[in-house]
This record gives structure tokens, sequence and C-alpha cells, in this order.
């Protein structure tokens, strides 16, 4: 199989061209799993637990039977009867109109022994604490990561600095809510699910029901965002399937907003006491963290540290710690913006101390070759020679500071597979189990399937989302576009070589010499022969010619770097912190397309933004409820504090395809810490940095 051809012989990648299905989008057309409808069909809801730790002794459904337009109802989806959570399942029903359904739910009558609980980190790490779990700890034992030796780099050391930090539990909020529309077809399961793996989603339905694996099929064509949340099945669509069975009706169950906060995952918050070391010289040498995270009733509340940065010595102790609440799922670069919160504001600190400006010190100790460059493009365009060497020097009460920040990524491409069919009146499809969760992932396939075939956008269809296609792995871990793309492209090759053939001894030339450009099949040499790809294609001798191709190395890659520059406006006199403007500069290999890309590195630092300034869960301590599950009391950035956002792509075409989703969300938090701290004098260590925090801090540097 061929390499990539040269960024400068390509027609459409590397090129900024609109998404092939923004038109259904922006015209209501794009129809995603909530607007899926069949006739007959059901609606569905669960009712989740009132108490975040208790016993079902009785749910009587005597009442939710006695509703007309109810037609099936499960009293027995809690596997064990002990809830652990707000919001957990413990019940469900189907009914013909969405109003009678949230009629039925209240007609429930559960009775409960109450049990006590625990709802924060550091409150069920604490010895008299109510265990989650009456045989575990909430405290699981360390996770250990060690390189070198810390205690002989910390001998080495000149300057030892030891800090403390944490950060919040923060939610996925896809604009879509998970949820499924179901039927049954004889003893076939159809599935259509807003997820961000549809193969995924079918293996686990069909063991989750004990089903033959060719019996159940997952179709989503347009999703809403998932940003981690979506990877897994959901204990909605196994109700969903049950509920149909029992009324013999389609079903369609999405979660509402309130569940969809309390049960469908978020990002771990984190607790990380830091001891580092360096010589005056500004080498680091020995790094030292104890941390701690709750994923609620689950586990993976990791927080990757040491993130970025070069250091010989290193020992990271990690407790997952458990608490009443739900469990985390991943969330766009699991354990990283909370490592990056402390780490960044760890080598301010460090800079500081040794005198030396905080981006000459994150040179000193980054051996990534890319990032080298990239943190002289960012400080160039950003202006960091007029960062203000004294913190809070500005006159009046509101303040300006500038911060940075770096950002990594490690996963790359896999097994994707895809096929092809060429019909003879010249039409192309293209078939890929893999899904398109907003990225664009259907629009890349098209343009690389164009591409190699000589072809416009417009030409190629595009079949996704459905697992009855080749199998492609899940969206996620920024792994989507080199895994997809080198499958495309190694399919249209091999179709391009079968048309090949045939046109070659059509014009009795070597297969060598025919050429796909411009929507013309072409035959080169002395005496050069053209056709149409139309014409060229009516020489098939049967009406379709499939092929089948798949991932393979060499056109994909992993590892990506980056860093980012932020500028922030402090008001003292209330606190607020606004962000004026954010640099952002990206390494991604060869870029499909240069609009999504964009995108995604902007949607990332969004994210950041939000992260760093807004959102949170929280509770009410005597219920163990959330009193914030919904859009308008738990805040999201929006328009308004969306601030001034450069990305520079920085282009490395030779490594093929690499992701981009994961890696520009994870430094925003840490570069606008520090460029508070340059603004105001005071360090803000704990997320997210409201108000209320910032006069904190300032009225405690006055005392």
């Amino acid at each position: 199989m061929s390499k990539w051809k040269p960024l400068e012989k390509m027609k459409i990648l590397g090129k900024k061209y609109p998404r092939i299905d923004g038109a259904e989008k922006v015209t209501g057309r794009a129809r995603y799993t909530y607007d899926q409808f069949k006739e007959g069909m059901l609606y569905g809801a669960i009712l989740g637990s009132r108490y975040p730790a208790a016993k079902i002794v009785k749910i009587d459904d005597s009442m939710v039977w006695s509703l007309p337009g109810v037609k099936a109802v499960l009293t027995d989806v809690h596997p064990t009867g002990r809830v652990r959570y707000v919001g957990e399942e413990i019940a469900a029903v189907a009914a013909t109109t969405p109003e009678i359904l949230g009629e039925a739910l209240r007609l429930f009558r559960v009775e409960y022994e109450k049990l006590p609980f625990t709802l924060y980190l550091e409150e069920a790490m604490k010895d008299e604490a109510p265990r989650v779990f009456p045989r575990r700890s909430n405290v699981n034992k360390p996770r250990i990561r060690e390189e070198g030796n810390v205690e002989q780099g910390f001998a080495q050391a000149e300057v030892v600095l030891e800090d403390t930090f944490r950060t919040q539990v923060q939610i996925q909020t896809p604009l879509e809510s998970h949820g499924s529309m179901v039927y049954w077809d004889g003893d076939e399961l159809i599935i259509y699910d807003s997820t961000q793996a549809v193969h995924g989603v079918r293996e686990g339905i069909a063991k989750m029901l004990d089903m033959p694996l060719h019996k159940v099929r997952v179709i989503c064509h347009h999703m809403g965002g998932g940003f981690g949340s979506k990877l897994q099945p959901g204990i909605y669509t196994v109700i969903a399937a049950r509920l149909a069975k029992q009324a013999n009706a389609p079903v369609r169950l999405m979660l509402d907003r309130q569940l969809e906060f309390l049960t469908t995952g978020n990002r771990p918050d984190s607790l990380s006491r830091i001891k580092m070391g360096a010589k005056r010289d500004g080498t680091i040498t020995a790094f030292f963290a104890k941390t701690y995270g709750t994923a609620g009733i689950g586990n993976g509340a990791g927080v990757r540290l040491p993130i970025v940065y070069s250091i010989p010595n290193v020992r990271h102790e990690h407790h997952d710690v458990y608490t009443n609440a739900g469990a985390a799922r991943p969330f766009r670069a699991p354990g990283c913006p909370q490592a990056s919160f402390a780490m960044e504001q760890m080598m301010d600190e460090m800079a500081e101390k040794l005198g030396m400006d905080p981006l000459q010190f994150r040179l000193k100790n980054d051996s990534n070759p890319t990032r080298q460059k990239e943190w002289m493009i960012g400080a160039e365009r950003f202006g960091w020679h007029r960062r203000k060497v004294t913190p809070a020097s500005d006159p009046g009460p509101i303040k300006r500071g500038m911060g940075l920040g770096a950002s990594i990524w490690w996963p790359g491409g896999r097994g994707t597979k895809a096929s092809m069919k060429i019909y003879s009146d010249g039409s192309v499809e293209v078939f890929c189990g893999t899904q398109d969760l907003g990225t664009g992932t259907r629009t890349h396939i098209a343009a690389v399937a164009a591409e190699e075939l000589g072809l416009e956008l417009k030409q190629i269809k595009v079949h996704i989302g459905d697992s009855n296609y080749p199998r492609s792995g899940a969206s996620g871990g920024s792994t989507t576009s080199p895994s997809v793309a080198p499958a495309i492209k190694n399919t249209a090759e091999k179709a391009r070589q079968e048309l090949g053939k045939i046109l070659a001894e059509h014009w009795n030339v070597s297969p060598e010499a025919i050429i796909f450009s411009d929507g013309y099949v072409i035959a080169s040499g002395e005496a050069k022969q053209r056709l149409s790809w139309k014409e060229a294609c009516g020489l098939l001798e049967t009406d379709v010619l499939e092929v089948h191709g798949e991932w393979s190395e060499g056109l994909s890659s992993s590892g990506v770097a980056g860093c980012q520059f932020a500028e922030v406006e402090v008001d003292t006199d209330t606190g607020k912190i606004r962000v004026l403007r954010i640099v952002a500069v990206a390494d991604c290999g060869l870029i499909l397309d240069r609009l999504t890309t964009e995108s995604q590195v902007n949607g990332g630092i969004i994210q950041g933004i939000s992260y760093a300034l807004f959102e949170e869960r929280l509770f009410d301590p005597q219920t163990g409820a959330m009193v914030n599950p919904n859009f308008e009391t738990y805040k999201i950035v929006g328009t308004m504090e969306t601030p001034e956002i450069e990305v520079i792509l920085f282009d490395e075409p030779e490594r093929g395809v690499i992701g981009i989703g994961e890696p520009p969300t994870i430094p925003t938090s840490g570069a606008i810490a520090n460029a508070v701290y340059n603004a105001i004098g005071v360090r803000i260590k704990s997320l997210p940095m409201t108000p209320d925090k910032v006069l904190q801090a300032l009225a405690n540097q006055k005392a």
C-alpha cells in the first residue's frame, strides 16, 4: 500500500471544506436517536432512587398499571435491591404518550430503608465515614507508579516546593441525552442508540441480554455529543429492550436531563499533594505526588501526574475513593486536565522560586522536539514578551495577567475495516462501522475516498453508524481519524487498482500507467487516452465492483504535543475572572480537514474554560441529591464568556493522521490559573475558580 501523497499534490485533504452533512443538520433533516419513530412506538422512562443509600423494601406498581395508556412496567430493574446513589435505576415504565409516562412515574410507591451515606471526596476518606460498600474501605489501596529513585532525586535538588491542588467533578453534558429507540423483529433486536460505539454497544447488549451477537443490530445515524460518556452500553438500552418485549411494541427511552446528570458519568474530582525538586539551573530532579479522586461508586479516578515534562525520578501514589454518587465514565482526556491544573501551577511556582521565566523553565524540562517548536511559535504570536514580571502590578481593581500550559496525548490508530462499492453508472458507496459523534467523521471518509479516486466530495456516498457494516472501534481517545482514514485509503486504493486493471486492459497499457485525477481516468504515456469517471465505470463487466480494506501501519501515528497561552482580566472588587484570549498551537500530522480540525481545538478550549471557571456538581448534604442537575443551574461557558481564540495548526504531514480531540482541553485550566496568579499575585488552587474563591484568596493574602 502506498503512502499519502505529498500535501502539495492533494486536492482535498489538508484544505478547508464544509461537512457533507452540514445542510442536513442546520435544516433539521438529520435524524438523531431522539428523532427516531416507528409506528406504534411507546415512550419509556426510568424511575431513579430518591435516596443516595437505601435498601428497597417494596415497590408497588398497582397504581401504575391502573393508568390507561401504560403498556409495560418493570420493578426488577435493580440487581441487588440496595441503591448507592440518587437516580440509580429501580423501576421502569412504557406508555403511549409522554404525558401519561410522566404521570405513571409519579404513581410508583416505593418503600425504602434509608442508610447513611457519604458524598464528597475528603469526607469519604475519614475513618468514621459511612462505607459505600459495606465490606470495602472507601479508600482503595494505592496504585503506584515509580521511575528512577525519588529519594536520590530530592537529595540532588537545591530547591524543593510542596503544594496541594483540588479539582471538581465535571459532568459531560452532551446536548442530546443518552437513550435508545428499540424494537424486536421476531427474535432480533434493532437498536437506534446515541452512542460512540455501535459495535461495542452491540456486543455489550448481546451479553447483557444473553443473546447471540448476530441477533442484535445497533444504528446511530447522527448523535449530539458524548465526550466519552457514550462509549459503553447503557442499562437504559436493556430496560428499553425489556419494555419493548413485554409490550410487544417499539419503545423509545431517552433519559431526562436530571437522570442524564446523575447516572451517565462524569470527570472525577481530584486532590493532589505534590512535592517537586529542582536544581538552580532549572533542571527538575524529582517529583512526588499523592493523589485521591472519586469516581462515585466506580473506579478510574486516576490523575496522570507528572504530565508533559521530563523528570528522571518520579513516584506517584493514587487512591480511588468511593462515594454515594453515580460512577464516572471516560471524559475527554481522562485524568489529564486534573493533572495539568496542578502540574502547570507547580511549574510556575518553581520557575518563580528559581527566578526564571516560566517559558524558559518549561523549555529546559520539555524533551518533546515538536513542542519545543510550538512553544516558540505560540509565544511569538501571543506576545509573551509583554508578560509582566511582577504579579499584581497593574493599578486599580482591574488587573491583567498571562499564563501558559502544555498539552499531550498518546494513543493512535487501530484495526478499522471498510468496504467500497463502485457501480457501473459511476456512483460510489463507502461502508464503515464507525460513527460520527459530531467531529466530522462522515466528511473525512468522503474526503479520503475522493482524494484517492480523483473525485469530488459529493460523488462519494458514505454509510456509517451501523453494526452491520465492517467493524470499527469506538470513537474515543482521539483514535477515530487515525483508525478510519487509513482504512478508507486502503479500501479506495484497492478499488482504484481493480478499476485500473480493467482500464489498462481496455487501452492495452500497464496498470501503472493509469491515473485517476479530477473526475477522469487517464492512460499516461505517448498516446494519452482519457475517459470520464462515469465512462470508465461503464466498462465494468458487472453492475458493481466491491472491495474490502482495513487499517494498516504507516498511514497514521500516535503522540500529540501542543501548548496554550492565556490572557485574563480579574476584577479584584468582584472576584470575577474573564478570559480575554487564548492562543493554541497544536500538532496535527496530516490534516484531513482544516475546518473541522480548528473546530475540535476550539471546542476543547471552550470546554477547558468551562472546567476552569464554572462547572461543578453540587450536592445537598442532607438529602444526597444533586442540586444543579440541569442546564439552568449547572453553569457552562456561554457565548458571552468565550474569548478570542487563535488556533495555530502545526503541520507534520509526514507523520500521517493523528487524533486531535483530547489534547486541546488538557492545559486550558492550568494556563488560566497561571494567568490569574500573574494578574493578582495570589494562586487559586481549586477548581472552578469562582469569584468567591478569588475574593477569599485576596483576603487571606491581606490578613
